[in-house]
């Protein structure tokens, strides 16, 4: 099930019982480094889940995902190692809906879904990674910096730069 994403982890809906399931796991030193690649960061300690399966209809999931990771990053400013750690809780719901892999063909006509709907799926064959990467990618910090350092704008120099124009208006009078 290679949908792109540095790691993955295939779960069969289907054998969910209405007593639920719990699945835990961790990124192997690969998976982390083809995150970090995958995210721009310079290195993904770790990268650690634990996910809550419910089955309250025959068509209907809920799973309750908590993240912990650790990162290190790149200081925007002086370019020293920024260590960070992500936690995230996040729900989501899941309708599966057979119909939806005849009419893939379609095009999305509710492309914005507005985000109290449950998310439809086409087969049960669910990957309990991409939601995390998502959420990982997400909290990532775009601009990290490292304690104490701040940006400082360069100098203003006394000249004031010439005028690239200034030899434009020389040819014109014919200088």
């Amino acid at each position: 099930m290679n949908n792109g994403l540095p790691l993955s982890h295939p779960y069969n809906l289907n054998r969910l019982g209405q007593a639920g399931d719990e699945v835990s796991f961790s990124a192997t030193d690969d998976e982390r480094a083809a995150l970090a690649g995958f995210t721009g960061v310079s290195r993904v300690d770790l990268f650690a889940a634990r996910i809550v399966l419910r089955k309250p209809a025959a068509n209907r999931f809920e799973l309750d995902f908590t993240l912990d990771a650790d990162i290190v990053q790149a200081c925007v400013v002086s370019l020293a190692d920024v260590p960070s750690h992500i936690e995230r809780r996040f729900t989501r719901e899941l309708h599966f809906d057979p119909a939806l892999k005849r009419a893939k063909d379609r095009p999305d006509e509710d492309f914005f879904q507005e985000d109290d709907k449950p998310e439809e799926i086409d087969s049960l064959h669910y990957d309990l990674a991409a939601p995390l990467i998502e959420e990982f990618v997400l909290a990532i910090d775009p601009y990290p910096r490292a304690p104490g350092v701040a940006f400082e704008a360069p100098k203003e120099t006394q000249d004031t730069p010439e005028n690239p124009f200034a030899v434009l208006k020389g040819l014109k009078s014919g200088l």
